[in-house]
């Protein structure tokens, strides 16, 4: 979108709004990023609020006075998406190491020899060309790769392919903890067996509140898991910021793009570490014996939910946790606030 177009955008989009409600109408257009609306709030209260005073805004919103100024700096009126994450990628990058007669030689030892590793195929390509010392295990990888001769070569793709998801998948290692309402929401499912049928319940848990949610479905899919996510989402007011999962097929495709509309960040588990998503095993344990093993277990859907919803109700609003100073997840919440006993189903102030 031309830079014109975005300062008529944002002259003439709602003419009754002032310059900063303007600003909040075009990053909506726009679609800028949760991050990038985010440093857009920095602007505005550094305007608005602090009569531009850096220190307090950096206080008020708890980021370095060295970040903040890092965006001022790019900060353009007229070009909202000069807030936007730049490209991190390196301008040069590097080339290729091979020449074209290594990169022959080396495809003609991989057809002949088809199952030999790089490092086998490096000791016969050393014995046949002397003269050429410069190659690599390395680079006969490269050259494996570019000419993509495998034996088993949609195999090998599905390796590369899981390979490649594993690199791009957040670790909840790598996320700092914060002791806020929805910041990190554990996400898991529970696999049930009623007479030769199989059921699956979807768990949630806030991981600083211990607020639950669960839900029964009859497949474990993606699609499923996506409607789980926007039932909770609706419940909690669109208050969610992280969530956490492990690494299985229901948590992907549709799920994923949940959370993409959701601008939700989505971790993952480490594999066979299930102390990383403690908080939610807790609570599917205590969901299998303080309901399901009851006598509450059935494989109707529309009736194992209408007796979980009541359940919940109980465990979010009147059981004990020992975790929470024996308070109810919903006193935990709101303790801080001046409520009634009785809590309204909308919290919206």
């Amino acid at each position: 979108m031309p830079n014109y177009y975005l300062r008529t955008l944002s002259q003439y989009l709602t003419p009754r709004l002032d310059k900063y409600d303007r600003w909040r109408s075009v990053a909506k257009v726009l679609a800028l990023s949760k991050e990038a609306s985010q440093r857009l709030e920095w602007m505005i209260f550094y305007q608005t609020k602090t009569q531009e005073n850096a220190s307090l805004t950096c206080r008020h919103f708890a980021i370095p006075p060295k970040t903040f100024y890092k965006w001022f700096k790019r900060f353009d009126q007229t070009n909202l998406r000069s807030l936007q994450d730049q490209s991190r990628a390196p301008k040069r990058r590097r080339q290729k190491e091979y020449t074209a007669n290594q990169y022959l030689r080396i495809v003609g030892l991989r057809k002949e020899h088809i199952r030999y590793s790089k490092f086998k195929l490096l000791v016969l390509y050393r014995q046949g060309y002397p003269d050429d010392q410069t190659i690599s295990a390395w680079k006969i990888q490269c050259i494996i790769q570019k000419s993509k001769l495998y034996y088993h070569p949609k195999k090998q793709q599905r390796i590369n392919r899981k390979r490649i998801l594993s690199q791009k998948r957040k670790r909840i290692t790598d996320l700092k903890q914060k002791k806020v309402n929805g910041f990190l929401l554990c996400f898991d499912s529970v696999v049930l067996y009623w007479k030769s049928q199989k059921r699956y319940v979807l768990t949630a848990i806030d991981r600083y509140s211990k607020i639950a949610f669960a839900r029964m479905y009859t497949t474990h899919s993606s699609y499923n898991a996506r409607d789980f996510l926007f039932r909770l989402n609706y419940l909690l007011e669109g208050k969610i910021t992280n969530i956490q999962t492990d690494n299985g097929s229901e948590f992907h495709k549709y799920f994923d793009q949940a959370c993409d509309q959701l601008k939700i960040s989505h971790y993952f588990s480490r594999n066979h570490t299930p102390k990383d998503n403690a908080v939610n095993e807790r609570f599917n344990k205590t969901l299998q014996e303080e309901f399901i093993a009851l006598g509450n277990m059935t494989g109707d859907i529309q009736c194992f939910n209408r007796k979980l919803t009541e359940w919940l109700i109980h465990y979010n609003f009147e059981r004990p946790h020992q975790t929470l100073d024996y308070m109810s997840p919903i006193n935990f919440t709101y303790k801080y606030y001046k409520v009634l006993p009785m809590y309204p189903s909308s919290t919206r102030g």
